[in-house]
């Protein structure tokens, strides 16, 4: 585990599983903005620390890199454990899933070992992270969890079995905490990306742009990409939102977006 901080937060820790350049980034720096110490979770603890690096400076505040594995229980849990010895998790966003080809794969092609490893990645894995920091919001009567799909969450797509499947069985895991754990205080949201996640409009883009993302939709930016700082404006909005009228479920998509 690596930290950069420069002062304390009284405010919990906001854990974000799956970070990349894009969109994990601009979430983590979105919680540190607002006075939250932040551990950021993904494989590569070189990258994650370089991001660290950034936020702490841009936002001064509490930043942890913690390597984490999603489709190793093992690892999730070591992960934690370092996690959790912060202090209390108040926010969890799960916003990583396997990284897959653009070109659809027919069915008869695919390889069982990648097709587990998508499901281990995009569910199995938030299933475990979330078992790890419920415990505490139970407890507390408080907290927030939000999961990342997108829009093969609703859909069966030809050629995509194994992306579709863990991304339908994340979506149920989150109906089913949410149902479960609303009542005792805890918000539990699925957000749906419908579209391409591309690079920050804003000064840093430059910084961001040229490193491949944690999450595969974080692509180039393009025609009608999503700009991932407003994406964690609305993750944001999700945390805080006052629990007299929480939302279990959203779709964001860009205003140029084609609908089918």
């Amino acid at each position: 585990m690596r930290s950069t901080s420069s002062y304390t937060s009284s405010r919990g820790i906001a854990a974000i599983v799956g970070v990349g350049p894009n969109l994990g980034l601009s979430i983590a720096r979105k919680f540190a903005h607002e006075g939250y110490i932040v551990a950021i979770l993904a494989r590569d603890l070189g990258r994650l620390s370089r991001f660290a690096d950034e936020i702490a400076r841009e936002e001064k505040g509490q930043v942890f890199a913690i390597r984490i594995d999603c489709s190793d229980s093992r690892s999730v849990r070591e992960a934690f454990e370092a996690v959790l010895s912060l202090g209390f998790v108040q926010v969890l966003v799960y916003n990583a899933y396997q990284p897959f080809s653009w070109n659809p794969t027919s069915f008869q092609q695919l390889r069982i070992d990648s097709f587990e490893k998508s499901l281990a990645v995009s569910s199995v894995g938030a299933f475990h992270c979330a078992q790890q920091v419920l415990p505490g919001m139970v407890e507390r009567g408080k907290g927030t969890i939000l999961f990342t799909g997108c829009s093969a969450s609703l859909n069966g797509i030809a050629g995509y079995s194994e992306l579709c499947c863990g991304k339908f069985a994340l979506r149920a895991l989150a109906q089913c905490l949410a149902r479960e754990f609303q009542p005792q205080g805890v918000h539990v949201a699925h957000v749906i990306i419908d579209g391409a996640v591309g690079p920050p409009r804003g000064p840093t883009t430059s910084q961001r742009g040229s490193v491949v993302g944690e999450q595969s939709s974080e692509v180039g930016r393009g025609e009608g990409a999503m700009d991932p700082d407003t994406l964690a404006q609305t993750y944001w909005l999700l945390h805080i939102q006052d629990r007299s009228a929480w939302t279990m479920e959203m779709d964001l998509r860009s205003s140029s977006a084609r609908f089918f």
